[in-house]
């Protein structure tokens, strides 16, 4: 089967007989089959190493699918900007300030030289930052940050970012129980109120019921909704 794109689907993210992995022989997981809406929110569930980040991978267009149709907002790799992607390794930039980091998403999808240096980009940076109480840390290098600090600054880059899309893989780790809620907040209703998609893998089964309207477990090779939870 080769990789099609379903055109018609340009406010979703819909995949047909999908299979991801790093071997076509190997497939990770195979056979998923979804389509998810604005306003949205997902969790993926399941043991490590089974596939899970390696399907958000492939939905942020980092890695190419074995097989199958993958289409999010019409396209197979969407337009710079419209996906806001938390890695567990953050992908911050360790000697550049908070700030700098920040900006980055910001700046994600405008493609005007003058936009980074414009007042809308602050201004997002700085809510963004504001948002995840790190603001008093503007200033201050990644590297002098704490993990669970460094990961507030990796939740404010993709807000600033004003993603259609987000893909969250673990983004509520290492925080402690007060600043957990307060993220978690800041995010889910960052989706609400933008009518955007989040898909966010959490090893947390509490945790991902309470965050998600739809909950998928991944296991033996395929991904399987959950509906009575």
């Amino acid at each position: 089967t080769t990789v099609g794109l379903n055109v018609t689907q340009t406010n979703n993210v819909v995949v047909q007989s999908g299979s991801v992995g790093y071997k076509v022989t190997e497939p990770l997981l195979s056979g998923v089959n979804f389509t998810f809406n604005p306003g949205e929110i997902i969790a993926i569930n399941g043991a490590s190493g089974i596939g899970k980040t390696t399907l958000l991978k492939t939905l942020a267009g980092l890695l190419e699918p074995i097989e199958g149709d993958f289409s999010v907002f019409g396209k197979r790799k969407p337009r710079r900007g419209e996906v806001g992607y938390i890695p567990q390794r953050l992908g911050l930039i360790r000697h550049a300030s908070v700030l700098h980091n920040v900006m980055l998403g910001a700046r994600a999808g405008h493609t005007s030289a003058w936009f980074p240096f414009s007042r809308s980009c602050r201004k997002l940076s700085n809510e963004a930052i504001d948002s995840v109480g790190i603001y008093h840390k503007l200033r201050t290098p990644i590297r002098k940050l704490s993990g669970g600090q460094q990961r507030r600054v990796a939740v404010a880059r993709t807000l600033a970012q004003k993603p259609r899309l987000i893909l969250a893989d673990e983004f509520l780790a290492e925080l402690d129980e007060e600043t957990l809620e307060m993220v978690m907040k800041v995010v889910l209703d960052y989706v609400t109120e933008n009518n955007a998609i989040m898909i966010l893998v959490e090893h947390d089964f509490e945790r991902a019921k309470r965050m998600a309207n739809r909950l998928f477990t991944a296991k033996g090779g395929r991904l399987v909704e959950i509906f009575d939870f």
